[in-house]
């Protein structure tokens, strides 16, 4: 496959940068992933597309360390970086390019979506659900209606959409919405006022 012109910049200098500015504790995050893991309680596996160094895995580690984990990156210095953590199985690949040999019990994204050429997210959607088990997690900047949105003086590499809404068409409304909440920055400041839905299969 053609790598676009966003998992090119995800790869490269720029993808090392975040990595950088993204190592922070991961016990920052555990009160959000304690509402998820409450919700998923019977989840035995869990696998994050564009995990980058691993900082929400660690975070469910904290909660559930009996939960497998896997994680998918793919710039290589953030996926090395996961790596180095023992409980996560640190994948270096494209979310376009990789393909499981087995189903999780929860697949999800965090702030990754919003990066991804629009072009390749109907088929990104549908991975997204055939690989589940059970739940799937989107948690992104929202917008009604499509968006590019400048980052960091870079065109065309950040995108709002209702990617929730997408994701459910993409795959005949085969889910059910167990429960969705906003990520206020100003109260969770790791994150950044992001939108998040869980669904059940």
């Amino acid at each position: 496959m053609t790598k676009s012109a966003q998992t090119l910049f995800w790869e490269g200098e720029f993808g090392d940068e975040y990595a950088k500015r993204c190592d922070f504790d991961p016990l920052k995050r555990v009160p959000f992933w304690k509402k998820i893991i409450n919700h998923a309680h019977d989840a035995k596996s869990i696998c994050e597309l564009g995990a980058n160094i691993g900082i929400n895995l660690k975070a469910i580690h904290q909660i559930k360390p009996e939960i497998e984990l896997l994680g998918v990156e793919a710039n290589k210095s953030a996926c090395d970086k996961m790596a180095l953590d023992t409980c996560i199985n640190a994948i270096h690949s494209p979310i376009q390019d990789y393909k499981p040999d087995r189903k999780f019990s929860l697949v999800f994204t965090c702030g990754v979506l919003i990066h991804i050429n629009p072009d390749d997210l109907p088929a990104i959607y549908k991975k997204m659900y055939d690989w589940s088990d059970k739940y799937i997690l989107i948690n992104e900047y929202f917008n009604p209606k499509p968006v590019a949105i400048e980052y960091r003086g870079n065109s065309e590499r950040l995108f709002k959409r209702d990617f929730a809404s997408e994701f459910m068409e993409a795959n005949d409304n085969k889910v059910k919405l167990v429960d969705y909440g906003f990520l206020w920055s100003k109260v969770e400041p790791t994150w950044d006022n992001t939108t998040w839905w869980l669904f059940e299969k």
